[in-house]
């Protein structure tokens, strides 16, 4: 069996789940979030815990068991704390301005100033002047926002100019040498 999918999801105080007919509700302080479940997994809620079951040792259902396990805390965990990524702008004369938490304006070294307004659910932020989190309670959707602005401008490898991830280590290369 899964060692993932037959954890349990602890339901923290505040947090609402419900299930009807393969429709998974999560509803907490932050928002409500929902996924559809495949018919092969049973989601039930127990003594303040959500446990899935599989009905059979299938190879597509052992791997659905994980999936929407992970899928279900995942919804638990964003509508109580909520998801966040970080960005880091770098380059000569860069510059990001926010015009209010789901609209930047960024000059990234184009010829013209990038527009680039948040999908629904997701916010902005930005704690220093070359810093931008996006934040929201759909991680998969918090993710996916914050890899289309990485994708506007991918770091260059010999300055190292453009966006990156905040943990992400930017491999420099070597650039032409002068020999005798």
């Amino acid at each position: 069996m899964s060692r993932i999918g037959r954890a349990p999801i602890q339901i923290p105080q505040g947090v609402q789940v419900t299930i009807n007919d393969h429709l998974v509700t999560v509803t907490g302080p932050l928002g409500t979030l929902t996924q559809k479940i495949d018919k092969s997994i049973d989601v039930k809620v127990e003594d303040g815990h959500v446990l899935c079951t599989r009905h059979s040792d299938d190879k597509d259902h052992r791997a659905l068991h994980g999936l929407y396990r992970a899928l279900i805390h995942n919804m638990v965990v964003g509508v109580t704390k909520g998801f966040e990524k970080s960005l880091i702008v770098n380059g000569v004369g860069y510059k990001v301005t926010l015009n209010g938490n789901n609209k930047m304006t960024m000059n990234i070294g184009f010829s013209h100033p990038v527009d680039f307004t948040a999908p629904e659910g997701v916010t902005f932020a930005q704690p220093q002047p070359l810093e931008i989190v996006v934040k929201g309670i759909d991680r998969q959707l918090v993710g996916q926002t914050a890899a289309t602005i990485k994708a506007i401008k991918p770091v260059e490898p010999y300055h190292g100019y453009g966006i990156h991830y905040k943990d992400e280590t930017v491999i420099h290369k070597v650039g032409k040498r002068a020999t005798k």
